[in-house]
């Protein structure tokens, strides 16, 4: 019924040399769905195992991309007019509007989706899958108890206090490398009238910008950095789960929270499997494989231990809507002057110290 490849597969792209995408296959039917997305595989692979279980028709191929890598294939494709995935799935849910609005994806007509809330959803044709924090991550072995930021105020407070312990040990998301990374920059700016300060913070502490969730948590945990602001608080939590090392905190003044927004491209050549694929995971089945997963967070107290929890008062969660207003942020001038300001401001590293 289900088979994942025995190993993965590191495959050389058209880009530059240096980037490599990772792939796996699902399955052993004799129809194709090809899956593109920015969800790591070993996180992303048992869902797509248990959607393969009700699909022994299909072999699932499922490609790991950066969400500006997978943007940019999915916007040639659809320019180019040509096929490439079946189905597009990414954290950058600015770059996913973006295509929908292109014209890049064709309409799903599905009642689950009309079920979803109003800001995960948009023209039948995005549909947002997961609900995912952006946190702060902080190593629980070299952070005292009496540091840990409970929100912003709290870290800019710190990093003026304690300029000499945490001076170039504070990280963040490279937001020129990084589409996520911009997204929920881009909303803080938006958002949170502390934005000004806390750049000036980052900028006294050194404060580091580099790639990625993974990377960023085990830097954490090694204690080469002792903070780590806005990471994705499913991977985190995910981590934090068998590692002592990570604590995990939703900032009490504001949590952003994103949904890894799915679309299927105008010339996909399997289009009603990937439809099938978006109804799975907005089915109950598909909820708790990704709640599993640690994909869907939960705050608060839960009754099933595998499912991701995090103490948070659900007033100060901030879901980004799938809207046109995400557009904003996208605008050549707008996103030229943002980002020169990010940069001057952080200590962009290409490799973790």
């Amino acid at each position: 019924m289900r088979r994942a490849a025995a190993a993965l597969v590191a495959l050389a792209l058209a880009a530059p040399a240096a980037a490599q995408q990772a792939a796996v296959t699902v399955g052993t039917g004799s129809g194709e769905l090809v899956v593109e997305g920015s969800t790591d595989i070993a996180v992303f692979l048992p869902v797509l195992e248990a959607f393969a279980a009700t699909r022994p028709d299909l072999a699932i191929h499922y490609v790991e991309l950066g969400t500006n890598e997978l943007f940019a294939r999915t916007a040639e494709a659809c320019a180019a007019g040509v096929a490439q995935a079946d189905l597009v799935i990414s954290s950058a849910m600015d770059l996913q509007v973006k295509l929908v609005n292109d014209g890049c994806a064709q309409p799903h007509e599905t009642e689950a989706g009309r079920l979803l809330p109003d800001w995960a959803h948009w023209r039948d044709e995005l549909f947002g899958l997961t609900y995912e924090p952006a946190v702060i991550v902080y190593n629980r072995e070299l952070v005292p108890r009496d540091e840990v930021p409970a929100t912003r105020f709290d870290l800019i407070d710190l990093l003026r206090a304690r300029p000499a312990r945490y001076h170039g040990r504070v990280a963040t998301y490279d937001i020129e490398a990084s589409g996520l990374g911009y997204l929920f920059a881009f909303a803080d700016a938006q958002q949170a009238t502390t934005f000004g300060r806390l750049l000036e913070a980052f900028e006294r502490a050194d404060a580091v910008a580099t790639c990625c969730s993974a990377e960023l948590i085990d830097a954490v945990a090694e204690g080469r950095y002792l903070i780590a602001y806005n990471l994705l608080g499913s991977y985190a939590l995910a981590r934090a789960a068998g590692d002592p090392r990570i604590g995990v905190v939703a900032p009490a003044d504001y949590t952003l929270v994103l949904s890894r927004a799915a679309l299927v491209p105008r010339q996909a050549r399997n289009p009603a499997a990937a439809k099938a694929l978006i109804d799975f995971l907005l089915a109950p089945e598909g909820r708790f494989r990704l709640a599993q997963a640690a994909l869907i967070v939960s705050f608060g107290e839960t009754d099933d231990p595998a499912t991701a929890t995090l103490a948070g008062a659900p007033s100060a969660l901030r879901p980004i809507a799938l809207t046109p207003a995400l557009l904003v942020g996208l605008d050549r001038q707008k996103r030229a002057l943002f980002t020169a300001l990010w940069r001057s401001i952080m200590a962009s590293r290409d490799d973790l110290p």
